[in-house]
């Protein structure tokens, strides 16, 4: 016999004083309700009650054992409200990861929309370009740039490409002068990402695509970094649109080629498919989207 359910029986018992009554609250017979109470006595191997033909009377273990399953009762109830809130509402702990420039400059600016919207919900946002395994490091979430490699295990929502941007200081202009096209980059200064960086760099007009060769004397493996490096006037930059838009709009960058198309990468929110029926990462799930999904012409 279940022991919640002998629980249960005995409980009414005692408070109902019968083992017929207890029978009716639980839509049961008596000698079913009776056998409950001799289950739990026979897995204890104590008394709970001393019964006659007229008269039922709880022994000082029943009394005590009463007391401990209502509380279990009483816990198994609220245990099960929170799991049925939590399936109605998002609520809980979640880990989500997202690249280093991302993550810093657009993901966690957000994220104060999304804890108001969802008030019942805490985020751990872990924020590296190492690469992350859903199922061994334990997220919930992963946004990744570039190419995703076939796996059927995971699923990929598409976002709105990660798109570049090729920026100077005004004082880096000044000095060495307004290239006039991308050709002219080869001999300029360009801030490379790392030293294993690509030292060419792709540019698209209408149908027309060229590879310029760059060369540099800094090299920086962080795209922050290299945004400070742009800023001192050490050189050109090519980085992530939400890394230097703001600099663009406020006059500290300076735009180069706004008419040329420059290499974008594709960009995915990752999450395994059995977990989609948590609230708290379908919420989230929407909310990127919404706030990094293509937009809808």
């Amino acid at each position: 016999m279940d022991l919640l359910d002998s629980m249960k029986v005995y409980v009414l018992t005692v408070e109902k004083g019968s083992l017929s009554a207890a029978a009716d609250a639980c839509g049961m017979s008596a000698t079913m309700a009776g056998n409950h109470v001799r289950a739990l006595e026979q897995r204890l191997g104590m008394q709970l009650m001393h019964r006659t033909t007229r008269r039922q009377h709880v022994t000082a273990f029943g009394e005590a054992y009463y007391a401990r399953c209502k509380e279990i009762l009483r816990l198994v109830a609220e245990t099960d409200a929170q799991a049925h809130t939590m399936r109605l509402a998002p609520a809980g702990t979640l880990r989500v990861s997202a690249p280093v420039t991302f993550g810093t400059e657009a993901l966690a600016p957000v994220l104060s929309d999304y804890l108001a919207r969802y008030p019942q919900v805490d985020v751990e946002l872990d924020i590296s370009d190492r690469f992350v395994d859903l199922m061994e490091d334990g997220y919930e979430a992963i946004i990744r740039v570039g190419q995703l490699p076939p796996d059927a295990n995971v699923v990929a929502r598409p976002l709105a490409p990660y798109r570049l941007m090729l920026c100077a200081s005004p004082d880096y202009l000044a000095r060495r002068g307004m290239p006039a096209t991308p050709a002219d980059l080869a001999s300029h200064d360009c801030l490379a990402f790392g030293a294993a960086s690509i030292n060419q760099w792709r540019f698209q007009h209408d149908h027309d695509v060229c590879q310029v060769p760059v060369t540099g004397r800094v090299k920086i493996n962080n795209g922050q970094a290299l945004r400070t490096a742009a800023l001192q006037g050490l050189g050109i930059v090519l980085q992530p649109t939400i890394l230097l838009e703001a600099d663009v709009r406020a006059g500290r960058l300076v735009q180069l080629f706004p008419e040329y198309g420059l290499p974008e990468r594709p960009m995915h929110i990752v999450y395994l498919p059995d977990r989609y029926r948590s609230p708290k990462l379908r919420s989230f799930i929407d909310f990127v989207v919404e706030h990094f999904g293509e937009p809808t012409p």
